[in-house]
């Protein structure tokens, strides 16, 4: 039995049924991939703007830290090793590059500043210094906003590794070249915001 023909009355190639399934199995294939590709697309600008957020905050205590090692100091009469290490610490940090480099240079500087918040509570004249007391609460809240933001990041992050864990997602990140994305990882402790004790001493500590 000959072919049956379309309307015009010319027989159907034999070609057009093989061509049909393939572009169903393209469909099929490739539209899920295009749909993974995209949404890793904006999971990934979304890692990018997050920590963008968590730099604002960074970058707050970064401008806050010299006021306060400033007053901390003249307060002192006296130098320490303290300043010197803030100083390094907030050089390496405006020069950091990328997530990786950012978050290391903001740990050590995290640790210059708990050591200039000891030196703080060790003397009652410092407590009671008003404009130490302004910059010490302005860097509370901003330690607040450090932490809530980095919750924020880590979140963002976990569910991007996830998309790109999951098929179909997996198989667009091994085609596009989508890695994971690291989580902030702070030094031990500093997603609690410190505590800034402002109240006087019982008695000072000698410097």
């Amino acid at each position: 039995m000959s072919e049956r023909s379309f309307g015009s009355g010319r027989p159907r190639p034999r070609w057009l049924i093989p061509l049909a399934v393939l572009l169903v199995i393209g469909l099929v294939v490739v539209l899920p991939i295009v749909k993974s590709y995209n949404g890793l697309v904006n999971k990934d600008q979304a890692v990018d703007t997050q920590f963008a957020n968590v730099q604002v905050q960074l970058q707050r205590r970064v401008d806050l830290i010299p006021n306060l090692s400033s007053s901390v100091k003249a307060a002192l009469g006296q130098e320490r090793a303290v300043f010197g290490e803030i100083a390094q610490a907030r050089t390496q940090y405006g020069s950091a590059k990328g997530i990786d480099g950012k978050v290391a240079a903001s740990n050590q500087l995290e640790g210059a500043l708990s050591r200039l918040l000891v030196i703080v509570e060790q003397y009652p004249t410092l407590q009671s210094n008003e404009r130490i007391r302004d910059l010490m609460v302005q860097l509370e809240g901003t330690e607040n906003r450090i932490a809530q933001e980095r919750r924020d990041y880590n979140e963002t992050v976990n569910t991007y590794n996830t998309s790109v864990r999951r098929f179909p997602g997996s198989l667009a990140a091994s085609i596009f070249g989508f890695d994971k994305r690291p989580p902030f990882a702070a030094t031990p402790g500093s997603d609690v915001p410190p505590t800034v004790n402002l109240e006087p001493s019982a008695s000072p500590t000698a410097g």
